[in-house]
Parts: C-alpha cells; sequence; structure tokens
C-alpha cells in the first residue's frame, strides 16, 4: 500500500478543496453579508492542512494500486465532509453546532438535500450559496474532477474513478485515457448547468437563484434558496423547466457524451435502462395526478397533473425539490413516491438511489429464477440492451442489494432505538441512503428536529449512499487490510 502517494493526493485535493471557499467570499463580499470572515478562516486552514500532508510526500509519485484509489476515495470523502463544515460551523449567521455542521456539509457533498437549516430566505447570501455550489461539486465527484484537471498527480486514475463512479458496469470509458473521460463528463456537466441557469434567468429567477438553483438542480440534489424551495415562485414555467433538467440529470452521462460526439439523439432510446427510467416515472406521474384529482387534493385538473409530475420527478430522481408538502398528500402517495427513491436515476447519473439499471437486473434474475423452474434444463441469459451480461456483474448486483438492504435496516432500527417513531427513521434512512432529501414525519421539512446520534448515523448513510455502500464497506473488511 502507497501510504506516501494516498497522503500526498490527500493533501493535494484538499488544497484543491480551498479554493472552493473563494467564490462565496467573492459573494459575501459583493453583498456585504457579513460572512466573509468564516470563508477567510475555513480557506486559510484548509490551504494549511493541504499543504502539511503534502509537503511531507510531494516527491512520492508511485502507480495506485485498486486498495488506494479505495482509500483515497473513502478517506477524502471523509475528510471533505469535514472540511465542508469548516465555514458553517465558523459563521456567526447561522450559528451551527459541530454534528448540524458536517451534517449540512455532507447533505451538500453527496446531493442528498437534507437539511438543518430553516429561514433560508433571511440567511447570508455567501452561505446560500455554499451550500449549492458543495452540491455542484459533489454532484459529479470531486476525485473525478481533480483527476481532470490535475493528470499532474501522476497515479493511476482508473483505480480512483472505478471508486467513485456509480453503477454496476465501472470499467467501461467514455474515452481512451481516463483523464479525458473524466474532463469529458465535466464538459457536458458545465454545459447543462450553464444551459439550466439561463433558462431559470429567462423564467423569472434572479440571476443569484438562477445560478443557486442550476448548481442544484444538475447536481440533483435539492438544495434551495428559499424555504418553499420551488414553491416560492409560483411558476408553472420555472417547475417544467426543472422538471426538465431533473430528467436529464438523472440519464447516463455516458449516452450524453454519445449524443454530443455523434450529434444524434437515436442511441438515448436504444437504452434499454433509459426506457425503463422513463416509464417508472410516466406511470408514477399518471397515478399521482389521478388520485389528487380524484380525491380534490387539487380540483383544478392541471393544478393535480403539474404537482403530480413536478414531486414524482423529483422525488423519484432523488432532487428533493418540493412545490408543496407532498408529505401530507391523501392515501398511500407520500408512501408510493418514497418508495420511488429506492430506484432512482440512471447509473453514470448524479441521481441516488439503487440504480434504474440494477432494479432492472434484479427483475430480470428473478424472472429468470420463475422459468428455470418451468424448465429446469434450459439455459436463460439475462440481456440488457440485447447483450448477455456476464454473470459476475449480475451477481454483483445482488450482493449491491444485500448489503444494501442489511445497511439500511441497521440504520432503520438504530435511529428507532435513539427514540425517533417507525416513520419517521424510516423515511430518514430512506432520504439519506438514496441522497433524496426530504422524509416524513419529523423530517418532512428539515432534519433540525432530531438528536444528535441520529444525525451522524444519517451521516454515515448519505455516504454510504453516495459511494455506492461497496467502497465505504470494503475498507471495512479484514480481508482488505491483510497483505
Amino acid at each position: 500500500m502507497q501510504l506516501l502517494t494516498i497522503q500526498r493526493i490527500l493533501g493535494i485535493l484538499l488544497s484543491l478543496f480551498s479554493i472552493t471557499m473563494l467564490p462565496a467570499m467573492a459573494v459575501s463580499f459583493y453583498y456585504q453579508d457579513g460572512s466573509i470572515r468564516a470563508f477567510i478562516d475555513a480557506f486559510i486552514l484548509l490551504l494549511v492542512t493541504g499543504l502539511v500532508f503534502w509537503f511531507p510526500a510531494r516527491h512520492h509519485r508511485k502507480e495506485l494500486k485498486i486498495r488506494d484509489g479505495f482509500i483515497v476515495v473513502v478517506m477524502f470523502w471523509i475528510a471533505l465532509g469535514i472540511a465542508g463544515a469548516l465555514p458553517f460551523f465558523l459563521t456567526e449567521v447561522p450559528k451551527m453546532s459541530f454534528t448540524d455542521a458536517v451534517f449540512e456539509s455532507m447533505s451538500g457533498l453527496t446531493t442528498t438535500g437534507a437539511t438543518v437549516l430553516t429561514g433560508l430566505d433571511t440567511l447570508p447570501k455567501a452561505v446560500l450559496f455554499y451550500r449549492q455550489f458543495l452540491q455542484w461539486i459533489g454532484g459529479m465527484g470531486i476525485v473525478v474532477l481533480a483527476v481532470a484537471i490535475l493528470p499532474l498527480l501522476g497515479v493511476g486514475g482508473m483505480q480512483l474513478y472505478r471508486a467513485e463512479m456509480p453503477g454496476p458496469m465501472k470499467d467501461s470509458k467514455l474515452t481512451p485515457r481516463i483523464t479525458e473521460t473524466a474532463k469529458a463528463l465535466w464538459y457536458i456537466y458545465l454545459s447543462l448547468t450553464i444551459i439550466c441557469a439561463t433558462a431559470y434567468y429567462f423564467a423569472g429567477m434572479s440571476g443569484f437563484d438562477a445560478v443557486a438553483h442550476s448548481f442544484s438542480t444538475v447536481a440533483i440534489g435539492g438544495f434551495s434558496t428559499h424555504d418553499a424551495s420551488i414553491g416560492y415562485y409560483n411558476s408553472p414555467t420555472i417547475e417544467m423547466i426543472t422538471v426538465v433538467f431533473m430528467l436529464l440529470a438523472g440519464v447516463n452521462f455516458a449516452l450524453h457524451f454519445l449524443g454530443w460526439r455523434h450529434r444524434s439523439i437515436k442511441h438515448y432510446w436504444a437504452d434499454a435502462e433509459l426506457r425503463t427510467y422513463i416509464s417508472i416515472l410516466f406511470i408514477i406521474s399518471l397515478v399521482a395526478s389521478g388520485y389528487l384529482y380524484f380525491t380534490n387534493t387539487y380540483s383544478d385538473p392541471w393544478s393535480a397533473i403539474h404537482h403530480g409530475i413536478f414531486q414524482t420527478v423529483s422525488i423519484g430522481t432523488t432532487t428533493g425539490y418540493t412545490t408543496t408538502d407532498y408529505s401530507v398528500w391523501p392515501g398511500f402517495l407520500p408512501v408510493l413516491l418514497l418508495m420511488v427513491s429506492f430506484v432512482g436515476g440512471c447509473a453514470g447519473s448524479t441521481a441516488g438511489g439503487i440504480k434504474v439499471i440494477r432494479v432492472m437486473l434484479l427483475f430480470k434474475q428473478g424472472y429468470r429464477e420463475v422459468l428455470r423452474l418451468i424448465h429446469p434444463n434450459a439455459v436463460f441469459a439475462i440481456k440488457v440492451n440485447n447483450k448477455a451480461l456476464p454473470p459476475r456483474v449480475v451477481g454483483a448486483v445482488w450482493g449491491f442489494f444485500a448489503m444494501y438492504v442489511f445497511c439500511f435496516s441497521i440504520m432503520h432500527l438504530f435511529l428507532m432505538a435513539t427514540g425517533l417513531d417507525i416513520v419517521t427513521s424510516f423515511s430518514a434512512v430512506t432520504a439519506c441512503l438514496n441522497n433524496l432529501g426530504p422524509g416524513l414525519g419529523e423530517v418532512g421539512s428539515n432534519f433540525s428536529s432530531i438528536n444528535a446520534p441520529a444525525k451522524w448515523v444519517l451521516c454515515v448513510a448519505m455516504l454510504l449512499g453516495r459511494l455506492e455502500i461497496f467502497t465505504l464497506l470494503v475498507v471495512l473488511t479484514p480481508a482488505f487490510w491483510r497483505r
């Protein structure tokens, strides 16, 4: 294990992360909101800490092994959650405990969108901007960004990429070199952000809000600069723009890359995962809209349709924006929407959840077992896009699902042990493990009222969801540390 090389990388990445304080400092200076000192202190502290890590190991440039890549990703995300909490902890408004600061930071970086803050409309602009910017950075992954813009790292970038990127088939690359792959992903990510911000601005948002919400929309984060979230604007146009970009961000970015490279959209509908993704959201939107109308929750058909579509796409893609408090909707709707978040978006997207491709494979594998009972001697291949998948991929999906259920159950029971009721604990773990944000019960609007031990468990849940279970758990197994 290349400990000095790992130390060097962590030092560089922490120093790089300190730069994220500069835009917030500029916002604070422009609006004169009084929070600039917190960001200056955080910038200096992170830069110095990064240099202290980097300097003794600056000459070590050995190739990373796969185990080293896992350690770098896990250690950096843990360090990142704590480092990102510094401005929240140091600022005078809002005054936050260390637990709340880490929770807010981890929620932003993992694009969960769960918050402990209230009164967002009156908070300093720099703090609001920083929350949104954290989500934008975390959306595609700070490690992928570092590999893209820092080829001077001199390390095997694929080891980091495989540990960082979501989805069951991580070995596929868009371009021959991993650095070029990371750059391609970020060019697409940046382009979507710019287009989204422009659309928001012309739809009626202020320049500040347009940029801030484009960050969290493309990142599928869900943080907003207003307590009422997207409902603050009371604008169907803004809501539909949000729906479009949430849908786009939930699509595998490899498809966006192919569309850009070939100047064609034909391959989109040829992708089985995308068809399933759109079909699920379409069916749930119909159910939600119909139920809202026929239960007279909204007497106007258009209101029922646009609220039903918006909340389905928002929760289904694990964004977490709201136009209304969906937790008080009648009957089974709140639970139905929460269940959709378990599916999440496509692999290779910024969405959370189990991922559509995994759910597809679970159903295909289950159906294959039924066919085997009928035809014991037949051979049935599991195919995606007319290509048979190797047994290793299918086995990995079942392993992921088993660990997902196990982790979910343990954290759900732990939260109940801290005194939370069953609805709150279930929805809180669901919201954090799926990187969704809003839950039900006490966490329907924010997480400020729950106890500190529960918040730390939920921080672990966010990290597990962001790194897709295995990346974090693998470094906790004794076999990982054996020679």
